[in-house]
């Protein structure tokens, strides 16, 4: 039997549509990755700059916690707020080369607490510190972020205790959970500077006595990864409002101060 052939205008038919077919699917992927590689990038830039914001929200925090104690212990002297002072106070706290390289707009000098006052009457001022982030994003024209910390604080006018001071007894200052009494309310074991770090970076840094950072047993039970660390802690947390992260001072008598040993920095 004669085996039959496709005449030669029929073959060149449908080898031009096997190539034409060809060249629709390569053309159809090339259009596909010059779409997807730029959504994946902006991703990228977006996920890395939404970071900067939070740390940047915490850093800020931070700060306005530092410049309100400031301001407690001033006010019982004079009933006033000096917003300029406040600026001053939250940027020294935070770092003025941090914000001068940071998306804050104006740097240092886009820390703004002109909403901040005391009450003369009752001693209670309500803290306020607002600044504005700009992303550096300008095919999306985004227009800058306002953003705003608030705190109240109260005047420190003391106490008096019955016999408190009378054998002019030495004043130490203690923590809930701390094994050690302070002598000098600002021991850098007592300011807690909190600030992001990667997850990942974890295992390599190490606080400032040279330990490295465990996971918390309080926000670290039900797992998630730890991204704030503080300069002087042993433990990582996933959540700033772990009770890890929060502390109070006590001014007590040194007498009273049972079962605890001096500070390795301020106690001798």
């Amino acid at each position: 039997m004669k085996s039959k052939t496709l005449p030669s205008y029929l073959k060149n038919s449908y080898l031009s549509g096997r190539v034409s077919v060809s060249a629709s699917k390569e053309a159809s992927i090339t259009v596909e990755a010059a779409i997807a590689v730029p959504i994946f990038f902006l991703a990228v830039v977006s996920l890395i700059y939404l970071m900067e914001i939070m740390a940047i929200q915490t850093a800020m925090r931070s700060g306005l916690q530092y410049a309100g104690r400031k301001a407690s212990e001033e006010a019982c002297v004079i009933t006033m707020i000096m917003p300029s002072r406040l600026e001053r106070d939250v940027v020294q706290a935070v770092g003025a080369e941090r914000l001068d390289r940071s998306i804050v707009i104006g740097g240092s000098g886009g820390v703004r607490c002109n909403g901040s006052h005391i009450s003369s009457r009752t001693g209670i001022g309500e803290l306020e510190v607002t600044y504005q982030v700009g992303l550096p994003i300008p095919m999306f024209g985004v227009p800058p972020l306002k953003y705003q910390e608030k705190m109240r604080i109260k005047a420190w006018s003391g106490y008096e205790k019955p016999g408190f001071g009378s054998n002019r007894e030495d004043t130490v200052y203690v923590t809930d959970t701390g094994m050690v009494y302070h002598r000098d309310y600002h021991c850098t074991y007592l300011e807690l500077s909190i600030h992001m770090v990667p997850s990942g970076n974890i295992e390599d840094l190490r606080n400032q006595s040279g330990g490295k950072y465990y996971p918390c047993e309080r926000c670290m039970r039900n797992g998630g990864n730890g991204v704030y660390i503080t300069n002087t802690g042993d433990r990582y947390h996933n959540s700033l409002s772990c009770s890890g992260l929060k502390r109070t001072v006590y001014a007590v008598l040194l007498s009273e101060v049972v079962g605890k040993g001096a500070c390795s920095r301020c106690g001798r």
